[in-house]
């Protein structure tokens, strides 16, 4: 960015709240989320009306200061309102982001994603929204959660060619005396199951490497949310024609279960 352009980011900085600098780096970490789900993560309020009064102006606010920009697509139709619009960071976003970053990020276009892409992009922030709000009403902690691309994983496979694993999200969360850490794959039942079984290979290649576990002491669990019983049998299937040593890598559930099961206090450490 010139010159000018980090002198207006500094300006608008000096006008921005702790709040607005949160749902900057939500919609930074997150690609994208809904009024709504921004409303939940940051607007306090017990007061539906009041809530979403509130939540409204703050996104208004953001939008008008070009730090953001509303989607043209919904979520949950017309009646929806302005709770039901997308929101992704603008490029003078970032850039205000990027005056607290000692290596500011890449600043990724703007474009109107396919519907697909959105619309798992979206589940992936609701499932980040419900454990962040049960984390408030339980004893679980969330003490990490990333994002695409830094939740990716690069390593060498087995011929020295390098191979990036990408999950969709990594999470580490506390309860009582536990720790769980977990890369999840949120699965809309969009992809074929050879594409699911080539994922699986990497996830293996990957353990094999060893890089995880001599960084973090453990290999995270691999988690499939899923959106049927149906498919998580299809992906159960898959798990079990693998070699019997891996299979306790992958585990999985339904994604309106997993929020729940993520901040439920007897899942200790990893896969392994």
């Amino acid at each position: 960015m010139s010159g000018g352009g980090r002198g207006r980011a500094r300006r608008l900085t000096e006008r921005l709240s702790s709040r607005d600098r949160a749902i900057l780096a939500t919609l930074r970490d997150l690609r994208t989320a809904s009024g709504n789900q921004l409303g939940r993560l940051h607007v306090d309020g017990d007061h539906p009306i009041m809530h979403a009064r509130k939540t409204r102006a703050a996104l208004q606010r953001l939008t008008e200061l070009r730090l953001i920009i509303r989607l043209e697509r919904r979520v949950g139709g017309v009646r929806s309102g302005s709770q039901g619009f997308c929101y992704v960071l603008s490029g003078l976003g970032q850039a205000v982001l990027d005056l607290e970053e000692p290596a500011p990020r890449r600043h990724r276009r703007v474009v109107e994603t396919k519907p697909a892409f959105h619309n798992h992009a979206l589940a992936v922030t609701e499932t980040f929204v419900q454990v962040v709000e049960r984390c408030r009403s339980r004893r679980a902690q969330l003490l990490e959660w990333s994002g695409e691309p830094r939740c990716w994983r690069r390593f060498a496979g087995s011929h020295g060619q390098v191979l990036t694993l990408k999950p969709d999200s990594y999470a580490r969360l506390a309860m009582d005396d536990y720790e769980l850490s977990t890369f999840l794959e949120l699965d809309l039942d969009t992809e074929s199951l050879p594409t699911i079984t080539r994922k699986l290979d990497l996830y293996v290649a990957y353990w094999r490497s060893g890089i995880e576990q001599h960084r973090h002491g453990v290999f995270p669990a691999v988690w499939w949310l899923v959106p049927s019983l149906a498919r998580l049998d299809a992906i159960s299937s898959a798990v079990r024609r693998l070699p019997e040593d891996v299979r306790d890598l992958f585990t999985g559930s339904l994604i309106d279960e997993a929020a729940d099961v993520l901040t439920q206090p007897n899942l200790e450490g990893g896969a392994r």
